[in-house]
Protein backbone atom coordinates (compact mmCIF):
# COMPACT_ATOMS: atom_id res chain seq x y z
CA UNK A 1 0.00 0.00 0.00
CA UNK A 2 1.29 3.47 -0.82
CA UNK A 3 1.54 6.50 1.42
CA UNK A 4 -0.32 8.58 -1.17
CA UNK A 5 -4.02 8.40 -2.11
CA UNK A 6 -3.14 7.96 -5.78
CA UNK A 7 -0.35 8.01 -8.28
CA UNK A 8 -0.91 9.04 -11.89
CA UNK A 9 1.53 10.38 -14.48
CA UNK A 10 -0.17 9.38 -17.70
CA UNK A 11 -0.69 12.95 -19.02
CA UNK A 12 1.65 15.83 -19.81
CA UNK A 13 0.20 18.11 -17.12
CA UNK A 14 0.96 15.73 -14.26
CA UNK A 15 1.86 17.57 -11.05
CA UNK A 16 5.46 18.84 -10.81
CA UNK A 17 6.27 16.85 -13.94
CA UNK A 18 6.54 13.72 -11.80
CA UNK A 19 3.04 12.53 -10.86
CA UNK A 20 -0.26 13.48 -9.24
CA UNK A 21 -0.48 12.07 -5.71
CA UNK A 22 -3.52 13.73 -4.12
CA UNK A 23 -5.79 14.75 -7.01
CA UNK A 24 -5.27 14.84 -10.73
CA UNK A 25 -4.42 18.17 -12.31
CA UNK A 26 -7.17 17.18 -14.75
CA UNK A 27 -9.70 17.12 -11.90
CA UNK A 28 -9.68 13.33 -11.44
CA UNK A 29 -10.16 12.40 -7.78
CA UNK A 30 -7.94 9.95 -5.94
CA UNK A 31 -10.88 7.53 -5.68
CA UNK A 32 -11.45 7.54 -9.43
CA UNK A 33 -7.72 7.10 -10.05
CA UNK A 34 -7.57 4.09 -7.74
CA UNK A 35 -10.69 2.56 -9.30
CA UNK A 36 -9.16 3.00 -12.75
CA UNK A 37 -6.03 1.20 -11.55
CA UNK A 38 -8.32 -1.60 -10.38
CA UNK A 39 -9.96 -1.73 -13.80
CA UNK A 40 -6.56 -2.04 -15.51
CA UNK A 41 -5.52 -4.82 -13.13
CA UNK A 42 -8.81 -6.62 -13.81
CA UNK A 43 -8.33 -6.21 -17.57
CA UNK A 44 -4.87 -7.70 -17.30
CA UNK A 45 -6.36 -10.82 -15.71
CA UNK A 46 -9.21 -10.90 -18.22
CA UNK A 47 -6.67 -10.65 -21.04
CA UNK A 48 -4.76 -13.69 -19.77
CA UNK A 49 -8.01 -15.66 -19.83
CA UNK A 50 -9.02 -14.40 -23.28
CA UNK A 51 -5.68 -15.52 -24.70
CA UNK A 52 -6.06 -18.93 -23.05
CA UNK A 53 -9.62 -19.20 -24.34
CA UNK A 54 -8.61 -18.58 -27.96
CA UNK A 55 -5.95 -21.27 -27.66
CA UNK A 56 -8.81 -23.63 -26.85
CA UNK A 57 -11.16 -22.47 -29.62
CA UNK A 58 -13.41 -20.39 -27.37
CA UNK A 59 -14.93 -17.29 -28.97
CA UNK A 60 -13.80 -14.07 -27.25
CA UNK A 61 -15.10 -11.21 -29.44
CA UNK A 62 -17.60 -10.01 -26.83
CA UNK A 63 -14.85 -9.88 -24.21
CA UNK A 64 -12.41 -8.22 -26.62
CA UNK A 65 -14.81 -5.34 -27.27
CA UNK A 66 -15.34 -4.86 -23.54
CA UNK A 67 -11.59 -4.68 -22.92
CA UNK A 68 -11.33 -1.97 -25.57
CA UNK A 69 -14.17 0.11 -24.10
CA UNK A 70 -12.94 -0.25 -20.54
CA UNK A 71 -9.44 0.85 -21.57
CA UNK A 72 -10.90 3.91 -23.30
CA UNK A 73 -12.86 4.81 -20.16
CA UNK A 74 -9.56 5.22 -18.26
CA UNK A 75 -8.04 7.70 -20.72
CA UNK A 76 -7.46 11.19 -19.31
CA UNK A 77 -10.62 13.34 -19.11
CA UNK A 78 -13.01 10.68 -20.37
CA UNK A 79 -14.81 9.64 -17.20
CA UNK A 80 -14.57 11.00 -13.66
CA UNK A 81 -17.63 9.18 -12.31
CA UNK A 82 -16.89 6.74 -9.47
CA UNK A 83 -20.05 4.73 -10.04
CA UNK A 84 -19.16 4.20 -13.70
CA UNK A 85 -15.73 2.95 -12.65
CA UNK A 86 -17.29 0.53 -10.17
CA UNK A 87 -19.55 -0.77 -12.95
CA UNK A 88 -16.60 -1.33 -15.28
CA UNK A 89 -14.75 -3.29 -12.57
CA UNK A 90 -17.82 -5.43 -11.91
CA UNK A 91 -18.33 -6.05 -15.62
CA UNK A 92 -14.70 -7.11 -15.95
CA UNK A 93 -15.36 -9.77 -13.30
CA UNK A 94 -18.44 -10.99 -15.18
CA UNK A 95 -16.45 -11.36 -18.41
CA UNK A 96 -13.62 -13.04 -16.53
CA UNK A 97 -15.92 -15.52 -14.75
CA UNK A 98 -17.65 -16.42 -18.00
CA UNK A 99 -14.33 -17.35 -19.59
CA UNK A 100 -13.25 -19.31 -16.51
CA UNK A 101 -16.47 -21.30 -16.67
CA UNK A 102 -16.01 -22.05 -20.37
CA UNK A 103 -12.41 -23.15 -19.82
CA UNK A 104 -13.47 -25.42 -16.96
CA UNK A 105 -16.09 -27.02 -19.19
CA UNK A 106 -13.25 -28.01 -21.52
CA UNK A 107 -11.29 -29.42 -18.55
CA UNK A 108 -8.52 -26.86 -19.02
CA UNK A 109 -6.24 -26.55 -16.02
CA UNK A 110 -6.32 -23.07 -14.50
CA UNK A 111 -3.73 -23.62 -11.78
CA UNK A 112 -1.22 -21.41 -13.57
CA UNK A 113 -3.38 -18.28 -13.63
CA UNK A 114 -1.97 -15.08 -12.09
CA UNK A 115 -3.66 -13.28 -9.20
CA UNK A 116 -5.16 -10.68 -11.57
CA UNK A 117 -7.21 -13.46 -13.19
CA UNK A 118 -8.46 -15.03 -9.97
CA UNK A 119 -8.80 -12.40 -7.22
CA UNK A 120 -12.20 -11.71 -5.72
CA UNK A 121 -13.54 -8.22 -6.31
CA UNK A 122 -14.62 -6.41 -3.17
CA UNK A 123 -18.33 -5.83 -2.73
CA UNK A 124 -17.95 -2.39 -1.17
CA UNK A 125 -16.75 0.60 -3.21
CA UNK A 126 -14.40 1.75 -0.46
CA UNK A 127 -12.74 -1.66 -0.44
CA UNK A 128 -12.54 -1.59 -4.24
CA UNK A 129 -10.65 1.68 -3.99
CA UNK A 130 -8.22 0.00 -1.59
CA UNK A 131 -7.80 -2.89 -4.03
CA UNK A 132 -7.04 -0.45 -6.82
CA UNK A 133 -4.47 1.33 -4.73
CA UNK A 134 -2.83 -1.97 -3.85
CA UNK A 135 -2.37 -2.79 -7.53
CA UNK A 136 -1.71 0.71 -8.81
CA UNK A 137 1.23 1.70 -10.92
CA UNK A 138 3.48 2.79 -8.04
CA UNK A 139 3.15 -0.55 -6.22
CA UNK A 140 4.40 -2.69 -9.07
CA UNK A 141 7.81 -1.15 -9.62
CA UNK A 142 10.19 -3.47 -11.41
CA UNK A 143 13.73 -4.00 -10.28
CA UNK A 144 14.55 -2.26 -13.56
CA UNK A 145 13.23 1.29 -13.81
CA UNK A 146 13.63 1.05 -17.58
CA UNK A 147 11.32 -1.94 -17.87
CA UNK A 148 8.77 -0.18 -15.67
CA UNK A 149 9.05 2.83 -17.96
CA UNK A 150 8.45 0.71 -21.07
CA UNK A 151 5.56 -1.12 -19.41
CA UNK A 152 3.82 2.16 -18.75
CA UNK A 153 4.62 3.51 -22.22
CA UNK A 154 2.97 0.37 -23.58
CA UNK A 155 -0.05 0.77 -21.29
CA UNK A 156 -0.62 4.38 -22.27
CA UNK A 157 -0.12 3.58 -25.95
CA UNK A 158 -2.71 0.81 -25.69
CA UNK A 159 -5.15 3.16 -23.96
CA UNK A 160 -4.78 5.68 -26.77
CA UNK A 161 -5.17 3.04 -29.47
CA UNK A 162 -8.28 1.74 -27.69
CA UNK A 163 -9.89 5.16 -28.06
CA UNK A 164 -9.44 5.05 -31.84
CA UNK A 165 -10.46 1.39 -32.03
CA UNK A 166 -13.66 2.11 -30.11
CA UNK A 167 -14.58 5.01 -32.42
CA UNK A 168 -13.94 2.71 -35.40
CA UNK A 169 -16.04 -0.07 -33.86
CA UNK A 170 -18.98 2.32 -33.48
CA UNK A 171 -18.78 2.93 -37.22
CA UNK A 172 -18.66 -0.78 -37.99
CA UNK A 173 -14.91 -1.10 -38.57
CA UNK A 174 -13.04 -3.76 -36.59
CA UNK A 175 -9.96 -5.92 -36.83
CA UNK A 176 -9.58 -8.66 -34.27
CA UNK A 177 -5.80 -8.27 -34.45
CA UNK A 178 -6.16 -4.85 -32.81
CA UNK A 179 -8.22 -6.18 -29.92
CA UNK A 180 -5.98 -9.21 -29.52
CA UNK A 181 -2.90 -7.03 -29.26
CA UNK A 182 -4.50 -5.02 -26.45
CA UNK A 183 -4.87 -8.28 -24.53
CA UNK A 184 -1.37 -9.44 -25.47
CA UNK A 185 0.09 -6.22 -24.09
CA UNK A 186 -2.05 -6.19 -20.94
CA UNK A 187 -1.23 -9.81 -20.16
CA UNK A 188 2.49 -9.16 -20.70
CA UNK A 189 2.41 -6.44 -18.04
CA UNK A 190 1.86 -9.16 -15.43
CA UNK A 191 5.12 -10.86 -16.41
CA UNK A 192 8.55 -10.26 -14.90
CA UNK A 193 10.63 -12.51 -17.14
CA UNK A 194 10.72 -10.39 -20.29
CA UNK A 195 13.88 -8.59 -21.30
CA UNK A 196 14.32 -4.92 -22.14
CA UNK A 197 14.39 -5.77 -25.85
CA UNK A 198 11.07 -7.59 -25.52
CA UNK A 199 9.42 -4.50 -24.08
CA UNK A 200 10.88 -2.26 -26.77
CA UNK A 201 9.44 -4.59 -29.40
CA UNK A 202 6.02 -4.55 -27.71
CA UNK A 203 6.03 -0.76 -27.57
CA UNK A 204 6.83 -0.48 -31.28
CA UNK A 205 4.25 -3.16 -32.09
CA UNK A 206 1.72 -1.02 -30.23
CA UNK A 207 2.57 1.79 -32.66
CA UNK A 208 1.83 -0.47 -35.64
CA UNK A 209 -1.45 -1.57 -34.08
CA UNK A 210 -2.46 2.02 -33.44
CA UNK A 211 -1.77 2.86 -37.08
CA UNK A 212 -4.18 0.05 -37.99
CA UNK A 213 -6.76 1.40 -35.53
CA UNK A 214 -6.51 4.87 -37.09
CA UNK A 215 -6.80 3.30 -40.54
CA UNK A 216 -10.02 1.58 -39.45
CA UNK A 217 -11.41 4.83 -38.07
CA UNK A 218 -10.46 6.63 -41.26
CA UNK A 219 -12.34 3.99 -43.24
CA UNK A 220 -15.35 4.39 -40.96
CA UNK A 221 -15.42 8.17 -41.21
CA UNK A 222 -14.81 8.42 -44.94
CA UNK A 223 -17.03 5.45 -45.70
CA UNK A 224 -19.97 7.03 -43.93
CA UNK A 225 -19.41 10.70 -44.67
CA UNK A 226 -17.18 10.88 -47.74
CA UNK A 227 -13.63 12.19 -47.97
CA UNK A 228 -13.17 15.68 -46.47
CA UNK A 229 -13.28 18.60 -48.89
CA UNK A 230 -11.82 22.11 -48.46
CA UNK A 231 -14.54 24.01 -46.62
CA UNK A 232 -14.95 27.47 -45.11
CA UNK A 233 -16.21 27.24 -41.53
CA UNK A 234 -17.72 30.39 -39.97
CA UNK A 235 -16.43 31.33 -36.51
CA UNK A 236 -19.32 33.64 -35.70
CA UNK A 237 -22.91 32.92 -34.73
CA UNK A 238 -26.44 32.96 -36.13
CA UNK A 239 -29.36 34.45 -34.27
CA UNK A 240 -31.34 31.69 -32.60
CA UNK A 241 -31.21 28.65 -30.36
CA UNK A 242 -27.94 26.77 -30.22
CA UNK A 243 -26.24 23.47 -29.36
CA UNK A 244 -22.47 23.09 -29.10
CA UNK A 245 -20.98 19.63 -29.73
CA UNK A 246 -17.41 18.81 -28.79
CA UNK A 247 -15.31 15.67 -29.07
CA UNK A 248 -14.54 13.25 -31.89
CA UNK A 249 -17.58 11.05 -32.47
CA UNK A 250 -19.00 11.84 -35.92
CA UNK A 251 -21.88 9.38 -35.51
CA UNK A 252 -23.12 11.29 -32.45
CA UNK A 253 -22.87 14.48 -34.47
CA UNK A 254 -24.89 12.96 -37.31
CA UNK A 255 -27.59 11.72 -34.93
CA UNK A 256 -27.78 15.10 -33.21
CA UNK A 257 -28.10 16.88 -36.56
CA UNK A 258 -30.84 14.47 -37.63
CA UNK A 259 -32.80 14.99 -34.41
CA UNK A 260 -32.52 18.80 -34.55
CA UNK A 261 -33.16 19.41 -38.26
CA UNK A 262 -36.73 20.69 -37.73
CA UNK A 263 -36.22 22.34 -34.33
CA UNK A 264 -34.92 25.77 -35.41
CA UNK A 265 -31.69 25.10 -33.55
CA UNK A 266 -28.24 25.81 -34.99
CA UNK A 267 -25.54 23.24 -34.22
CA UNK A 268 -22.00 24.50 -33.66
CA UNK A 269 -18.83 22.47 -33.30
CA UNK A 270 -16.15 22.86 -30.65
CA UNK A 271 -12.65 21.44 -30.32
CA UNK A 272 -11.91 18.32 -32.36
CA UNK A 273 -15.35 18.45 -34.02
CA UNK A 274 -14.15 21.33 -36.23
CA UNK A 275 -12.92 19.05 -39.08
CA UNK A 276 -16.39 17.47 -39.34
CA UNK A 277 -17.49 20.46 -41.44
CA UNK A 278 -15.33 19.12 -44.26
CA UNK A 279 -17.23 15.84 -44.63
CA UNK A 280 -19.60 16.25 -47.61
CA UNK A 281 -22.35 13.95 -46.35
CA UNK A 282 -22.66 16.04 -43.19
CA UNK A 283 -22.31 19.58 -44.48
CA UNK A 284 -24.64 19.06 -47.47
CA UNK A 285 -27.46 17.32 -45.60
CA UNK A 286 -27.93 19.67 -42.69
CA UNK A 287 -28.27 23.42 -43.34
CA UNK A 288 -28.53 24.09 -39.59
CA UNK A 289 -24.99 22.71 -39.16
CA UNK A 290 -23.57 26.19 -39.05
CA UNK A 291 -20.07 26.85 -37.75
CA UNK A 292 -17.44 26.58 -35.04
CA UNK A 293 -17.43 28.20 -31.62
CA UNK A 294 -14.38 28.69 -29.43
CA UNK A 295 -11.14 26.75 -29.18
CA UNK A 296 -10.22 23.48 -27.53
CA UNK A 297 -8.42 24.26 -24.30
CA UNK A 298 -7.10 27.76 -23.79
CA UNK A 299 -10.39 29.46 -22.94
CA UNK A 300 -12.85 26.61 -22.88
CA UNK A 301 -14.23 27.20 -19.37
CA UNK A 302 -14.99 30.82 -20.24
CA UNK A 303 -16.40 29.78 -23.60
CA UNK A 304 -18.65 27.11 -22.12
CA UNK A 305 -19.86 29.43 -19.39
CA UNK A 306 -20.71 32.06 -22.01
CA UNK A 307 -22.33 29.74 -24.54
CA UNK A 308 -26.07 30.54 -24.56
CA UNK A 309 -27.23 27.02 -25.44
CA UNK A 310 -26.80 23.35 -24.59
CA UNK A 311 -23.43 21.57 -24.76
CA UNK A 312 -22.89 17.94 -25.75
CA UNK A 313 -19.57 16.27 -24.94
CA UNK A 314 -18.78 13.12 -26.91
CA UNK A 315 -15.23 12.31 -25.84
CA UNK A 316 -12.35 13.50 -23.69
CA UNK A 317 -12.01 17.18 -24.51
CA UNK A 318 -12.53 19.06 -21.26
CA UNK A 319 -11.43 19.06 -17.68
CA UNK A 320 -13.96 18.63 -14.88
CA UNK A 321 -17.00 20.85 -15.59
CA UNK A 322 -17.49 23.93 -13.49
CA UNK A 323 -20.61 24.10 -11.34
CA UNK A 324 -21.56 27.44 -12.91
CA UNK A 325 -22.52 25.83 -16.22
CA UNK A 326 -22.50 22.06 -15.77
CA UNK A 327 -26.32 21.98 -15.77
CA UNK A 328 -26.11 22.91 -19.47
CA UNK A 329 -23.67 20.08 -20.28
CA UNK A 330 -24.63 16.60 -21.45
CA UNK A 331 -22.36 13.63 -22.13
CA UNK A 332 -22.66 10.58 -24.34
CA UNK A 333 -20.81 7.36 -25.01
CA UNK A 334 -18.15 6.50 -22.41
CA UNK A 335 -17.93 10.08 -21.16
CA UNK A 336 -19.11 10.58 -17.59
CA UNK A 337 -18.84 13.12 -14.83
CA UNK A 338 -20.69 13.33 -11.54
CA UNK A 339 -23.80 15.52 -11.62
CA UNK A 340 -23.74 15.86 -15.42
CA UNK A 341 -26.64 14.38 -17.40
CA UNK A 342 -25.64 11.39 -19.52
CA UNK A 343 -27.40 10.39 -22.74
CA UNK A 344 -27.83 6.61 -22.80
CA UNK A 345 -26.98 4.17 -25.60
CA UNK A 346 -30.28 4.82 -27.38
CA UNK A 347 -28.86 8.24 -28.34
CA UNK A 348 -32.12 10.09 -27.78
CA UNK A 349 -30.93 13.69 -27.56
CA UNK A 350 -34.30 15.06 -26.41
CA UNK A 351 -32.87 16.36 -23.08
CA UNK A 352 -30.18 18.27 -24.99
CA UNK A 353 -32.74 19.70 -27.40
CA UNK A 354 -35.12 20.70 -24.62
CA UNK A 355 -32.30 22.45 -22.77
CA UNK A 356 -31.28 24.30 -25.94
CA UNK A 357 -34.86 25.46 -26.50
CA UNK A 358 -35.11 26.64 -22.90
CA UNK A 359 -31.91 28.69 -23.11
CA UNK A 360 -31.78 32.07 -24.89
CA UNK A 361 -29.46 31.18 -27.75
CA UNK A 362 -27.63 33.90 -29.64
CA UNK A 363 -29.42 37.25 -29.69
CA UNK A 364 -27.94 38.39 -32.98
CA UNK A 365 -25.85 37.29 -35.91
CA UNK A 366 -22.14 37.95 -35.54
CA UNK A 367 -19.42 37.61 -38.17
CA UNK A 368 -16.04 36.58 -36.75
CA UNK A 369 -14.49 35.42 -39.99
CA UNK A 370 -13.81 31.84 -40.96
CA UNK A 371 -11.21 29.07 -41.06
CA UNK A 372 -10.56 26.41 -43.68
CA UNK A 373 -10.78 22.67 -43.04
CA UNK A 374 -10.85 19.57 -45.22
CA UNK A 375 -7.24 19.05 -46.30
CA UNK A 376 -7.11 15.30 -45.78
CA UNK A 377 -4.97 13.02 -47.89
CA UNK A 378 -7.45 12.87 -50.79
CA UNK A 379 -7.46 16.65 -51.13
CA UNK A 380 -3.70 17.10 -50.75
CA UNK A 381 -2.78 14.18 -52.99
CA UNK A 382 -5.22 15.38 -55.66
CA UNK A 383 -2.88 18.34 -56.16
CA UNK A 384 0.30 16.33 -55.57
CA UNK A 385 1.71 17.29 -58.99
CA UNK A 386 1.25 20.97 -58.18
CA UNK A 387 2.90 20.52 -54.77
CA UNK A 388 5.82 18.55 -56.24
CA UNK A 389 6.41 21.15 -58.93
CA UNK A 390 6.37 23.93 -56.35
CA UNK A 391 9.06 22.06 -54.41
CA UNK A 392 11.17 21.40 -57.50
CA UNK A 393 10.92 25.07 -58.52
CA UNK A 394 12.05 26.16 -55.06
CA UNK A 395 8.76 27.87 -54.28
CA UNK A 396 8.12 25.52 -51.34
CA UNK A 397 11.28 24.98 -49.32
CA UNK A 398 9.96 22.94 -46.42
CA UNK A 399 6.89 21.34 -44.87
CA UNK A 400 6.12 21.39 -41.16
CA UNK A 401 3.64 19.12 -39.43
CA UNK A 402 2.77 21.09 -36.29
CA UNK A 403 0.26 18.85 -34.58
CA UNK A 404 -0.89 17.17 -31.42
CA UNK A 405 -2.82 17.89 -28.25
CA UNK A 406 -3.58 21.16 -26.56
CA UNK A 407 -3.50 21.67 -22.81
CA UNK A 408 -3.78 24.30 -20.13
CA UNK A 409 -0.20 24.24 -18.79
CA UNK A 410 1.97 27.26 -19.64
CA UNK A 411 4.46 26.82 -22.47
CA UNK A 412 2.11 25.90 -25.27
CA UNK A 413 2.34 29.40 -26.77
CA UNK A 414 5.52 27.96 -28.34
CA UNK A 415 3.40 26.40 -31.08
CA UNK A 416 1.67 29.66 -31.96
CA UNK A 417 4.96 31.51 -32.14
CA UNK A 418 6.55 28.69 -34.14
CA UNK A 419 3.84 28.80 -36.83
CA UNK A 420 3.94 32.59 -36.98
CA UNK A 421 7.70 32.46 -37.58
CA UNK A 422 7.72 29.69 -40.19
CA UNK A 423 9.32 31.17 -43.34
CA UNK A 424 6.88 32.31 -46.02
CA UNK A 425 8.19 29.75 -48.50
CA UNK A 426 7.12 26.90 -46.23
CA UNK A 427 3.83 25.05 -45.70
CA UNK A 428 2.34 24.06 -42.32
CA UNK A 429 0.17 20.97 -42.02
CA UNK A 430 -1.72 20.60 -38.77
CA UNK A 431 -4.13 18.26 -37.04
CA UNK A 432 -5.66 17.55 -33.61
CA UNK A 433 -6.64 20.11 -30.99
CA UNK A 434 -3.15 21.59 -30.71
CA UNK A 435 -3.98 23.62 -33.83
CA UNK A 436 -6.34 25.83 -31.86
CA UNK A 437 -3.31 27.81 -30.79
CA UNK A 438 -2.99 29.07 -34.38
CA UNK A 439 -5.84 27.67 -36.50
CA UNK A 440 -7.17 31.12 -37.43
CA UNK A 441 -3.83 32.58 -38.57
CA UNK A 442 -3.91 33.93 -42.11
CA UNK A 443 -0.69 32.60 -43.62
CA UNK A 444 -1.64 33.12 -47.26
CA UNK A 445 -0.74 30.70 -50.04
CA UNK A 446 2.03 29.63 -52.42
CA UNK A 447 0.77 29.51 -56.01
CA UNK A 448 -2.73 28.76 -54.73
CA UNK A 449 -1.58 26.15 -52.20
CA UNK A 450 -2.64 27.31 -48.73
CA UNK A 451 0.29 27.64 -46.34
CA UNK A 452 -1.85 26.32 -43.45
CA UNK A 453 -3.52 22.99 -44.18
CA UNK A 454 -5.87 21.47 -41.58
CA UNK A 455 -5.59 17.70 -42.04
CA UNK A 456 -8.23 16.96 -39.38
CA UNK A 457 -8.62 15.29 -35.99
CA UNK A 458 -5.85 13.60 -34.01
CA UNK A 459 -6.71 10.24 -35.58
CA UNK A 460 -6.13 11.86 -38.97
CA UNK A 461 -2.44 11.43 -38.25
CA UNK A 462 -3.13 8.41 -40.49
CA UNK A 463 -3.92 10.85 -43.32
CA UNK A 464 -0.78 12.86 -42.62
CA UNK A 465 1.32 9.67 -42.72
CA UNK A 466 -0.21 8.73 -46.08
CA UNK A 467 0.63 12.19 -47.45
CA UNK A 468 4.23 11.86 -46.28
CA UNK A 469 4.60 8.34 -47.70
CA UNK A 470 3.13 9.42 -51.05
CA UNK A 471 5.52 12.38 -51.26
CA UNK A 472 8.50 10.19 -50.38
CA UNK A 473 7.51 7.84 -53.20
CA UNK A 474 7.06 10.74 -55.62
CA UNK A 475 10.51 12.15 -54.79
CA UNK A 476 12.01 8.64 -54.61
CA UNK A 477 13.52 9.27 -51.18
CA UNK A 478 13.09 7.86 -47.70
CA UNK A 479 10.43 9.68 -45.69
CA UNK A 480 13.18 10.93 -43.36
CA UNK A 481 14.88 12.61 -46.33
CA UNK A 482 11.84 14.67 -47.26
CA UNK A 483 11.89 18.43 -46.58
CA UNK A 484 9.48 17.68 -43.73
CA UNK A 485 9.81 18.31 -39.99
CA UNK A 486 7.46 17.12 -37.26
CA UNK A 487 6.87 19.40 -34.29
CA UNK A 488 4.43 17.69 -31.93
CA UNK A 489 2.63 18.58 -28.74
CA UNK A 490 1.30 15.87 -26.48
CA UNK A 491 -1.16 15.82 -23.62
CA UNK A 492 -2.65 12.38 -23.11
CA UNK A 493 -2.64 8.78 -24.21
CA UNK A 494 -3.92 9.16 -27.77
CA UNK A 495 -0.89 11.33 -28.46
CA UNK A 496 1.35 8.64 -26.98
CA UNK A 497 -0.21 6.10 -29.35
CA UNK A 498 0.29 8.40 -32.36
CA UNK A 499 3.93 8.99 -31.41
CA UNK A 500 4.49 5.23 -31.16
CA UNK A 501 2.94 4.84 -34.62
CA UNK A 502 5.40 7.33 -36.07
CA UNK A 503 8.31 5.56 -34.39
CA UNK A 504 7.10 2.17 -35.64
CA UNK A 505 7.36 3.58 -39.18
CA UNK A 506 10.95 4.59 -38.50
CA UNK A 507 10.20 8.32 -38.66
CA UNK A 508 12.98 10.34 -37.04
CA UNK A 509 13.85 13.88 -35.97
CA UNK A 510 10.58 14.54 -34.13
CA UNK A 511 10.51 17.55 -31.82
CA UNK A 512 8.26 16.91 -28.84
CA UNK A 513 6.85 19.21 -26.16
CA UNK A 514 5.94 21.17 -24.24
CA UNK A 515 7.62 18.77 -21.78
CA UNK A 516 8.72 15.15 -22.05
CA UNK A 517 6.65 12.31 -20.51
CA UNK A 518 7.30 11.73 -16.83
CA UNK A 519 7.04 7.97 -17.37
CA UNK A 520 10.14 7.87 -19.59
CA UNK A 521 13.21 6.82 -17.66
CA UNK A 522 16.55 8.45 -18.56
CA UNK A 523 17.74 5.29 -20.33
CA UNK A 524 14.52 4.87 -22.33
CA UNK A 525 14.70 8.53 -23.33
CA UNK A 526 18.33 8.04 -24.38
CA UNK A 527 17.28 5.06 -26.51
CA UNK A 528 14.65 7.20 -28.28
CA UNK A 529 17.17 9.97 -28.83
CA UNK A 530 19.85 7.61 -30.15
CA UNK A 531 17.58 5.55 -32.41
CA UNK A 532 15.03 8.15 -33.55
CA UNK A 533 16.68 11.48 -32.76
CA UNK A 534 13.67 12.64 -30.74
CA UNK A 535 14.38 16.03 -29.22
CA UNK A 536 12.54 18.25 -26.72
CA UNK A 537 11.42 21.58 -28.13
CA UNK A 538 13.60 24.59 -27.29
CA UNK A 539 12.50 27.99 -28.57
CA UNK A 540 10.83 28.61 -31.95
CA UNK A 541 13.85 30.60 -33.14
CA UNK A 542 16.35 27.92 -32.10
CA UNK A 543 14.31 25.07 -33.56
CA UNK A 544 13.60 26.83 -36.84
CA UNK A 545 17.26 27.75 -37.23
CA UNK A 546 18.29 24.15 -36.63
CA UNK A 547 15.69 22.77 -39.06
CA UNK A 548 16.33 25.29 -41.83
CA UNK A 549 20.10 25.28 -41.35
CA UNK A 550 20.30 29.01 -40.76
Amino acid sequence: MTDTPMFCYQCEQTAHGTGCTTQGVCGKTASVADLQDLIIYSLQGLSVLAIEARKNNIETSEHDIFVCKALFATVTNVNFDEEDMVTFAQQAMQHRDQLIQQLKQKNISLSHLPHAATFELAKDKKEMIEQGRAHGIIDQLESSRDIQSLKNTLLYGIKGAAAYADHAYILGQTDEKVFHFFEKGLAAMLRHDLLLEDWINLVLECGKINLRAMELLDAGNTGHYGHPEPTQVPLGSRQGKAILISGHDLLDLELLLEQTKDKNIFVYTHGEMLPSHGYPKLKKRFPHFYGHYGTAWQNQHKEFAAFPGAILMTTNCIQKPLATYQENIFTTGLVGWPEVTHIDEKKDFTPVIEKALALPGFEKEEDKGFVMVGFGRNTVLSIADKVINAVKQGKIKHFFLVAGCDGAKPGRNYYTEFVEKVPKDCVVLTLACGKFRFFDKKLGDIDGIPRLLDVGQCNDAYSAVQIALALSKAFNVDVNDLPLSLVLSWYEQKAVAVLLSLLSLGIKNIRLGPSLPAFLSPNVLKFLVDKFNIAPIKTPDEDLAAIMGT
